[in-house]
């Protein structure tokens, strides 16, 4: 049965285009049209997607794709061809020429991974479907709603990203090399539930590794690292009661809040130029396993990056690792930083339009996103298949093995979405901007500063001598007059 023959609510081609063209003009959802298909001549519709997965979630998601066009799409008369465009900043670039028809650029593609803020640039520009016309309320619904929400970036909250897979963030920990610390010491995983007691157990293992060598002072090993310092701003403000960048009606506006910010600086900044956390590697995963840190806090996604085996001064050594929740400050909201692109689909013929649709509609049906999700380290995102049980019933009827640490990040995870805000910024005009800006500049400046204390420290100044020249009132002060400076220059930059 071809496409053109699963129309619910017209027996010809040309009454299918003109029901599906009078829900586009419309905007009206009151009647749902057959997601299902309109090919006018009966010939295959093709379905172009562009990614930016690369390496094993590449091969995840071709596998898919495959699967696909062998079941589903072979059963419509649909083809979906998938082509990584390289890394997401390569993929944004050729949307954008594409969209701008500039010389030697590709049509534009039907379905695009995207980002919020990428997103919403094309959104404002006219580019991108509306979803709502194609997935009932109820059928929404199966989907966590916080994924539905973050979608809902047209003019009059229209859905336009559609969520395939999710990822949150997790604290990841060298159980093998915690446990002798912890037993000379007394420290505790409760002590890691808030970011002070983090912060403090950080300082602890500092004081206690520095120990070990009395001959050689101040030579303690960072405890910590944390990548994507930017979702510690805006997920740090948001649990003590700010948001740092809210949108309503179009409008920006951006809270900086001095004391908020203050607490970011003492658990980031101050820990970091003391020797208590540390950053010097790609990613933290990276310093992981060369024994610069034991534990972190990064994507759900990368959990697989988390070593097996240590790297020292000594030789190499095989770890555990243990999964716990990401630390939220002392008195805070428990908010968690939701995070993963989403897929837009482009406006073109109603009948690519609605086997695009049809595509997604299939690829987050539970069996199909348990599957992806399992071989990528994303998370599925129907609210079924976000329960722990079910996941893994799936996952071993699909005949697929859930090894640690994944095993332990996707229950944490779960537990994590069942019991926080999950929360991201909406989008905006400048947003990379803005977040890059976040990004870098805490970071930078800790960074910088880390190297002129070990200069201070050979020099013969004591630890606490050397950091107290820069944890001071007037140099936090100095730093957060130019982070407010550099967000409104990037959120500005488009007037």
């Amino acid at each position: 049965m071809k496409f053109l023959s699963l129309i619910k609510h017209t027996v010809s081609a040309a009454a299918a285009l003109s029901l599906i063209c009078t829900f586009t003009c419309c905007g009206s959802n009151n009647t749902e049209p057959d997601v299902t298909g309109a090919a006018a001549n009966g010939s295959a519709v093709t379905v172009k997607i562009w990614h930016y997965y690369n390496g094993s979630l590449k091969n995840s998601f071709d596998k898919m794709v495959d699967k696909f066009n062998r079941t589903e799409g072979a059963k419509h008369g649909i083809v979906v061809e998938a082509h990584s465009q390289g890394n997401i900043s390569d993929l944004e670039t050729e949307v954008k020429r594409a969209s701008e028809k500039q010389v030697g650029s590709d049509s534009l593609p039907n379905i695009f991974t995207s980002y919020a803020d990428t997103a919403y640039e094309f959104e404002k520009a006219g580019l991108l479907a509306n979803l709502d016309l194609y997935f009932t309320p109820e059928e929404q619904a199966e989907y966590v709603d916080y994924y539905i929400e973050e979608g809902r970036i047209g003019s009059s909250g229209e859905l336009i990203i559609f969520p395939i897979a999710k990822s949150t963030e997790t604290f990841m920990i060298n159980k093998t090399d915690w446990e002798p610390f912890a037993s000379e010491t007394g420290a505790s995983y409760e002590a890691l539930k808030t970011v002070e007691g983090l912060t403090e157990t950080a300082r602890s293992y500092y004081e206690w590794t520095d120990s070990k060598t009395p001959d050689i002072p101040y030579d303690g090993r960072a405890f910590f690292g944390r990548d994507a310092a930017a979702n510690f701003f805006i997920v740090g403000s948001k649990q003590l009661g700010y948001e740092i960048f809210s949108v309503e009606n179009d409008t920006l506006t951006v809270t900086l809040d001095d004391g908020a910010m203050r607490k970011i600086w003492d658990n980031y900044y101050v820990p970091y130029i003391s020797g208590f956390f540390c950053a010097e590697g790609k990613y933290r995963s990276d310093d992981a396993k060369v024994d610069r840190i034991i534990s972190l806090v990064g994507s759900t996604a990368s959990a697989v990056y988390f070593p097996a085996e240590v790297a020292d001064e000594t030789g190499t050594h095989a770890i555990e690792a243990d999964i716990l929740p990401v630390p939220v400050f002392d008195g805070g909201s428990a908010v968690s930083v939701q995070q993963g692109a989403g897929m837009v689909v482009t406006k073109s013929t109603p009948e690519e339009e609605a086997a695009s649709v049809l595509f997604l509609k299939w690829f987050t049906e539970n069996e199909n996103n348990i599957e992806f999700s399992a071989a990528s380290g994303y998370l599925p995102v129907k609210k079924e298949a976000n329960d722990y049980n079910y996941y893994l019933k799936t996952a071993e009827k699909l005949g697929i093995k859930v090894s640690e640490p994944n095993n332990s990040v996707i229950k944490e995870a779960f537990d994590c979405i069942a019991n926080s805000e999950m929360y991201t910024s909406k989008a905006f005009y400048g947003a990379m901007n803005a977040r890059s800006v976040l990004e870098r500049s805490l970071t930078d400046k800790a960074s910088a500063d880390r190297a002129t204390v070990i200069e201070l420290l050979a020099g013969g100044a004591s630890l606490e001598e050397a950091v107290e020249q820069f944890n001071t009132d007037d140099n936090f002060s100095y730093w957060l007059d130019g982070l407010k400076s550099e967000i409104s220059a990037a959120v500005n930059q488009n007037e």
